[in-house]
């Protein structure tokens, strides 16, 4: 069998195939369908300071090819978190990514602090509004990137911090080097598209939110071309993540540069579509001679 690991920021995964923030809860939610040790990592339901009950319902709707969520960041809080689940995916032998958001700037600092050392990796949702900013995202403008990425870097002595971009930007490649500029270990793409459903009956949203971000597998060629432009731009090692279902999407990541990639949406058509692209990575790998995983990184050739 071929070599899956993979170092990320100084962290070696068993496999590049890691479980993206909000589908895959805290880990015990899939436990009993399969051993969730199998997968290279996790990134947990993003966390905050505080409990936040989420927004109001309805708050998924489906369309072809995709999703739409809007469950406004509902978790238990990181004091919860620490408490409760922690342990847990300790005893399970796999990287350890928290997800973490706020609504200032001093929020983000304040739980990358709580987190520090007792996790993996961190990784930064700046894609949640910023009320001192008058409701604009930390993620849209590359200062507000550089700037917050700078505070939570300050409050970390021992984890890496990922640093996760939204693509409703202009450039994502400058936001990725903002976010380097600002000290990030790492980058992860793509965050969800905003998208909306209209119910054409009552003639609105159908989200009680009005606006949901769009993942799911129609999204994959746009976070692949993402996911390109942005390890052509930045020295930091990058997670592609977007529309992946099966081994060949992950591929498309790793051959564009990722050195790892998330799953989300696909853990909702098929609970065990993580242990199977894990299995498909190696039968893809011995089928084509590669001994590791690897040597694929970052291969892509352009017409």
């Amino acid at each position: 069998m071929a070599e899956l690991k993979v170092n990320l920021c100084g962290v070696e995964l068993k496999n590049p195939v890691i479980a993206a923030s909000g589908t895959f809860g805290f880990g015990k939610e899939f436990e009993d369908i399969y051993d969730i040790g199998v997968l290279g990592g996790i990134s947990t339901k993003g966390l905050t300071l505080e409990p936040r009950l989420g927004n109001p319902t309805p708050r998924i709707a489906e369309g072809y090819g995709v999703i739409l969520n809007a469950v406004g960041l509902q978790n238990p809080g990181v004091d919860v978190f620490l408490r409760d689940d922690l342990d847990f995916l300790k005893s399970k032998n796999l990287a350890i990514i928290a997800n973490v958001a706020g609504r200032t700037i001093e929020d983000y600092a304040g739980i990358c602090e709580r987190l520090d050392g007792k996790v993996d990796l961190i990784e930064l949702n700046i894609s949640c509004p910023n009320v001192k900013c008058g409701g604009m995202a930390f993620g849209i403008r590359p200062e507000s990137v550089e700037e917050v990425t700078r505070a939570a870097k300050s409050a970390l002595r021992k984890t890496p911090l990922i640093v996760k971009l939204s693509p409703n930007v202009e450039s994502i490649a400058e936001n990725a080097l903002a976010a380097e500029r600002g000290g990030a270990d790492c980058v992860s793409l793509i965050n969800t598209l905003t998208g909306m459903v209209i119910d054409i009956e009552r003639r609105r949203p159908l989200l009680a939110n009005n606006t949901g971000g769009v993942s799911g597998a129609g999204i994959r060629p746009i976070a692949v071309r993402m996911t390109s432009e942005v390890c052509r731009a930045v020295k930091i090692p990058v997670i592609g993540m977007g529309g992946i279902t099966c081994a060949e999407d992950a591929l498309q990541f790793i051959i564009a540069g990722a050195a790892a990639v998330q799953v989300g949406t696909a853990n909702f058509t098929d609970t065990l579509a993580m242990p199977k692209i894990i299995e498909g990575l190696n039968r893809w790998l011995d089928m084509h001679g590669i001994a590791d995983i690897n040597e694929l990184r970052g291969t892509l050739e352009f017409n």
